[in-house]
């Protein structure tokens, strides 16, 4: 009987269960994903992105709510260093049991890119501190792990994290960006332009600011085979070292993104192909960075989603974006649209809870998420 059971669990279908949390107002967006993997039976937890501070209580309550008063995360995942991803998984370490925390080390990887920083009297130990002075939340999340007896992890490219791998950044991409984020000491540029990675930081900021700069100037019609998303968006460094991670679940297929940006979905599609991952049949995307135009364009969604389908054609992936209710910039019409014609039913958390099913028995208390429409006004840039 016991082994009939064994067996039971082994061959029943591996499931993916993805849930965004609502996170932030106003412009103070964030992400936090409760992901179930598994079967209804027997799975696992595993959080991506903790949100702002407040968003951790709300993650812990969420977690015993559903999953009993005794939950365990398998694996935290924090996609990149920024504050709206981390601030929330203080909490979550302090009254969760976590076994495997994944996230880059700003301060213990520097040492790695100590020749790409324009001061050349760095040490090892002043760059490491002057570095970790300016991560503190990052800082907290490393020290309580460690004091929890979490087993640390560096998500980089080729890593297995359950059933998920890792696409991109790889530790070289990693070197290059760390000096070019907002918090560490000068770069190089140089130096960087020299290794022909990455536009040295004066570059690449100043095209990050003049991006960030570029106003709505009204609106304008868009049809669904006249798509004026473009190519050539920019966003910061440290977006670009978000983990995009890849999930199998026998014929279904996760992508998670974080706040990623052209590069790093490049790059993460090159190592598709490189590794023989299948792109264009997912059954569930993260549309990156909250709906930003600046993060995605359509040479790259090609690749990952598919060309534009015919209107008309049935949704065949579920597209997710976290955004907050009153949040003016995000998502942007421009981006959801472009999801949408290549065959993405599309939702935002906008204040509430969403999540995509995946195979699990679906949740009592939990309605039907509205599909948001394709949008025949979108927004005109200066």
């Amino acid at each position: 009987m016991l082994d009939d059971i064994l067996v039971a669990l082994e061959t029943a279908p591996l499931n993916c269960e993805v849930e965004f949390l609502p996170v932030g107002t106003g412009a103070k967006a964030g992400d936090a994903i409760v992901v179930r993997y598994g079967n209804d039976t027997s799975y696992k937890l595993m959080l991506v992105d903790g949100g702002h501070a407040e968003t951790g209580a709300k993650i812990v309550d969420h977690l015993r709510t559903y999953f009993g008063p005794y939950p365990v995360l398998e694996h935290v995942v924090l996609t990149h260093s920024d504050g709206d991803h981390a601030s929330g998984i203080r909490k979550v370490l302090e009254d969760v049991p976590v076994r495997h925390l994944w996230m880059h080390i700003p301060w213990l990887l520097a040492e790695n890119s100590r020749d790409l920083f324009a001061d050349k009297r760095w040490t090892s130990a002043g760059l490491e501190r002057a570095v970790r002075a300016e991560y503190g939340i990052i800082s907290e999340i490393f020290d309580l792990a460690l004091e929890k007896g979490c087993q640390i992890h560096l998500p980089f490219e080729g890593q297995d994290i359950g059933p998920f791998r890792v696409m991109s950044p790889t530790a070289l991409a990693y070197r290059f960006l760390l000096p070019q984020f907002e918090k560490t000491p000068e770069p190089d540029v140089m130096a960087i332009k020299d290794a022909h990675w990455w536009l040295g930081k004066e570059s690449s900021l100043r095209k990050f600011l003049e991006a960030a700069k570029a106003a709505v100037h009204g609106w304008i019609a868009e049809s669904w085979y006249d798509e004026r998303l473009r190519d050539g968006g920019v966003t910061s460094a440290s977006n670009e070292t978000s983990a995009v991670l890849y999930g199998t679940f026998g014929s279904k297929r996760v992508l998670l993104t974080g706040d990623a940006g052209l590069k790093a979905l490049t790059w993460s599609a090159d190592y598709a192909d490189r590794t023989g991952l299948p792109l264009q049949q997912f059954t569930f995307v993260q549309i990156p960075h909250h709906g930003s135009r600046r993060n995605v364009g359509p040479t790259i969604l090609n690749r990952l989603l598919g060309p534009i389908v015919p209107e008309g054609t049935p949704a065949r992936f579920s597209a997710f974006v976290s955004a907050p209710p009153d949040d003016a910039s995000h998502p942007r019409r421009i981006v959801l649209n472009a999801f949408k014609r290549r065959g993405g039913s599309i939702v935002a958390t906008q204040g509430r809870s969403k999540i995509h099913y995946g195979g699990f028995a679906r949740r009592s208390g939990y309605g039907s998420a509205d599909e948001l429409p394709f949008y025949t006004v979108v927004e005109e840039y200066t």
